[in-house]
């Protein structure tokens, strides 16, 4: 059994695909494979992958016979992952040389299900580092002490897979496979099942991961509807807090999050082709209605006026603030 195995999906990625590959090269050791998915590329990322597949250490070429998107992409890389320890790479973004192993006796000398990263998020020449929100660092606890407060940023909302390394044990009580066909937000139902479910995890600091931004062929730079896959993936992480044995203190905080990224959504709206925009409009409008309705009214009571206002515009019925009187 491999120590370690690192799954990478790649996905019309030439410009950037090498400067991925070349950092495995940089962490490879003979105890680590390297699990690289192609999903279905037209643009000669294939070609780049069958040389990584001869050349590169530990490296497993797994291929797509058609586009999947980045969670089944994942899910395939995961399903063939023989490694003691799993962890995630994208294919446009790269590693420092030697972050696996640091990372790698990080999560060892806790003896946890999972650790957190830092990471440097690149735009361009500007780097800067983003650190896990969450304040101990190399201290074990408990994940779901890392959800709440409800009103600032918490490790749930940190929810890149890439950034850490997890114990084979979460995979086999399937707590690291993605929503199969979610082309965008797939890591938030994970992250936050991860933290529902796992026992015990870490921030450990080591910010090797240089996340690239502003890639022009990312979803998050794509205004095409699949960007509204963000309301099925919250959806799902809805229907699972409501389930959870402490749903009254997870839901103000599942149902915060939610809003903030729907206002997030229509403070960028002119990058919307005008129909996706429009059934931006009407799915945000219905997510908002499925809401429990008292959380819902709570937590826009708590919000800033601009976020709030928006929310209140485009939920049904288009109730007045808690306490203001009707006309």
């Amino acid at each position: 059994m491999p120590k370690l195995s690192v799954v990478v999906p790649f996905y019309n990625v030439r410009t950037y695909a090498p400067d991925a590959l070349r950092s495995l090269g940089l962490n490879a050791r003979d105890d680590f494979e390297f699990l690289l998915v192609d999903d279905c590329s037209t643009d000669g990322t294939s070609g780049l992958l069958e040389r990584a597949a001869r050349e590169l250490p530990g490296a497993v070429l797994l291929r797509h016979e058609r586009n999947g998107g980045l969670a089944t992409a994942r899910n395939t890389g995961l399903d063939a992952a023989r490694g003691e320890y799993l962890a995630f790479l994208d294919g446009d973004d790269w590693l420092a040389p030697g972050h696996l192993s640091r990372t790698l006796a990080a999560i060892e000398a806790l003896s946890c299900d999972f650790v957190r990263t830092d990471h440097v998020s690149c735009t361009g020449r500007t780097r800067s580092v983003q650190r896990v929100p969450f304040g101990p660092e190399a201290v074990v606890a408990d994940p779901r002490t890392a959800i709440l407060p409800a009103d600032r940023a918490t490790s749930v909302d940190y929810p890149y897979a890439w950034a850490g390394m997890y114990h084979r044990r979460l995979l086999e009580r399937g707590l690291l496979h993605f929503t199969d066909g979610l082309r965008t937000a797939e890591d938030r139902p994970w992250i936050w099942r991860l933290h529902r479910e796992a026992a015990s995890f870490a921030a450990v600091g080591l910010p090797g991961v240089f996340y690239r931004r502003g890639v022009a062929t990312s979803l998050t730079q794509i205004g095409d509807e699949r960007q509204l896959d963000f309301i099925r993936a919250f959806d799902q992480v809805l229907a699972e807090v409501i389930t959870d044995r402490d749903s009254a203190l997870l839901l103000p905080k599942s149902v915060r999050t939610y809003c903030a990224i729907i206002a997030h959504h229509f403070g960028s709206l002119e990058r919307f082709e005008p129909a996706v925009a429009r059934k931006l409009r009407s799915m945000s409008t219905a997510a908002l209605g499925r809401m429990p309705q008292d959380v819902l009214d709570r937590v826009l009571d708590t919000m800033d006026a601009d976020r709030a206002a928006l929310l209140r515009r485009l939920r049904p019925g288009r109730r007045l603030p808690s306490g203001a009187a009707t006309r």
